[in-house]
C-alpha cells in the first residue's frame, strides 16, 4: 500500500465521519403521515364566518406542510350548529368553529366570554384577559366540570354588533316591549329582562323566520354576514351600537384525544396559526364590514341609526340585574365575572386613559364642513 493510498482511505474517512456526525446533529423533523382533521363550523358557507374558519384551516395546512390537513365544513353538513360542541366532544367531529355564547345551555358562565358589557373591555381586551388574565384556565375548568372531551382556543376580536334589524328605527325602551327577537347568551336575559320575547336562532334560520313574520326584529353580527345572510332584503332599519354582544370573539375546538395526540410541533403549528388568524381575521374584517355597510347603504336602501343612549344604558341596567342573580345561584359564573372584572378595572383604565379620540380626527378629515 502506498503513502497515497493512506493518505486517500483517510480523506474517504473522515469526510464519511463527518457526514454522519452531520447527520446526528441535525435538527429531527417528522416526516409522519398526513393527519386529517374534519372540522365543522357553526356557519351557513356563503357566511365571511365561514371563510374566516376556512382562512385559519388554511393558515396551519400551509404551515404544517403535509403534516397536518384541517377541512372545514359548513353548519349543518354533519350536525346542526348548536350542537357542534357535543359532536367534537364525542369525535363524531375531529374540531369546529363557533362562539363560545353558543353552549350558553351547558353553563351559562360561558356566555360571559360572548354577551354583556364586559366590564368596560372591547374583544381584543377579552382575549387578553382570557389569555393573560385567567380567563383561559376558567373555561378549561367548565368544560372539564361537563365531561366535555374538548381542546378549546379562543382568537378573533369581533367589532360591536348591532342592536339589531328593526321594521322602523327603536327610539326608546318602551319600542323594544313584546318584540319577537333573536339573539343568543346572556343576551336572552337581558333582552327578557327588557320586556323582549327572544328565540335564539342559529343563523342560517334568522332571516326566514324575520320574512315568514315569526320574528319582529333580529341581530347576528356585522355588514359583511347580515348582508350575505338577506337581513336587507326583509328590513331595512339597522340600530348601531350595543351592550348585549360588543366583546365576542371566534372559538376553535378540537377533539381532545385526537389533539393530544398530535406531535408538540404541530400543536405549536395550531397555537401560532390561530394567533396569525386572530390578526388577519380583524384586518379582513376591516375591510369587507366598511365595504358592505357602504354598499348596503347606497344600493339597498338601508338606513343605519345610533342606538339611543337610554336603550344602551337600559342594557347595562338588565344586566346588572341578571348577572347578580346568576352569580347568585352558579358559583362558577361568579368566579368567571369576579376574574373578568379585576382584569378589566386594571386594563380598562389604562386603555381608557390612553387611547384617543379617533372620531375627532376622521371628523376633522371627512365630517361634512359647517358653513358660515
Amino acid at each position: 500500500m502506498t503513502e497515497q493510498t493512506v493518505v486517500t482511505g483517510r480523506r474517504k474517512l473522515l469526510k464519511g465521519a463527518a457526514i454522519g456526525a452531520g447527520a446526528l446533529s441535525a435538527p429531527m423533523i417528522s416526516t409522519a403521515q398526513t393527519t386529517s382533521l374534519r372540522f365543522q363550523s357553526t356557519w351557513p358557507a356563503k357566511d365571511i364566518f365561514h371563510e374566516f374558519a376556512v382562512d385559519l384551516a388554511k393558515k396551519v395546512n400551509d404551515m404544517a406542510g403535509s403534516r397536518l390537513k384541517i377541512e372545514v365544513l359548513p353548519a349543518g353538513a354533519v350536525v346542526p350548529a348548536f350542537q357542534l360542541l357535543d359532536a367534537v366532544a364525542k369525535g363524531t367531529l375531529d374540531g369546529g368553529h363557533g362562539v363560545v355564547a353558543y353552549w350558553y345551555g351547558k353553563n351559562q358562565a360561558v356566555a360571559l366570554w360572548g354577551s354583556g358589557p364586559a366590564f368596560g373591555m372591547d374583544a381584543n381586551m377579552v382575549l387578553a384577559w382570557h389569555n393573560y388574565g385567567g380567563g383561559k384556565e376558567l373555561l378549561e375548568e367548565i368544560y372539564k366540570s361537563l365531561n366535555l372531551d374538548v381542546v378549546s382556543k379562543l382568537y378573533g376580536p369581533m367589532p360591536t354588533q348591532p342592536l339589531g334589524w328593526f321594521k322602523k328605527p327603536v327610539a326608546k325602551v318602551e319600542d323594544l316591549k313584546g318584540l319577537k327577537f333573536r339573539t343568543v347568551g346572556l343576551a336572552v336575559d337581558v333582552f327578557n329582562e327588557l320586556g323582549v320575547a327572544v328565540n335564539p336562532l342559529p343563523g342560517g334560520e334568522i332571516v326566514p323566520a324575520l320574512d315568514r313574520g315569526l320574528l319582529d326584529a333580529a341581530e347576528f353580527n356585522n355588514a359583511s354576514s347580515d348582508r350575505v345572510l338577506g337581513f336587507p332584503d326583509v328590513a331595512k332599519n339597522c340600530m348601531l351600537q350595543s351592550f348585549h354582544q360588543p366583546s365576542e370573539q371566534f372559538e376553535v375546538l378540537f377533539n381532545k384525544t385526537k389533539y393530544d395526540a398530535l406531535p408538540a410541533e404541530l400543536k405549536a403549528i395550531i397555537d401560532y396559526a390561530t394567533q396569525a388568524a386572530s390578526a388577519d381575521m380583524s384586518w379582513k374584517a376591516a375591510d369587507r364590514y366598511a365595504k358592505d355597510y357602504a354598499e348596503m347603504q347606497s344600493k339597498q336602501g338601508v338606513k343605519f341609526y345610533k342606538t339611543p343612549d337610554a336603550i344602551l344604558r337600559a342594557q347595562l341596567a338588565a344586566w346588572d340585574k341578571v348577572t347578580a342573580k346568576k352569580a347568585a345561584e352558579n358559583p362558577m359564573f361568579k368566579k368567571v365575572m369576579d376574574s373578568m372584572r379585576q382584569f378589566a378595572q386594571r386594563s380598562g383604565r389604562w386603555q381608557n386613559d390612553t387611547t384617543i379620540d379617533y372620531r375627532m380626527a376622521w371628523n376633522h378629515y371627512f365630517a361634512p364642513k359647517k358653513k358660515g
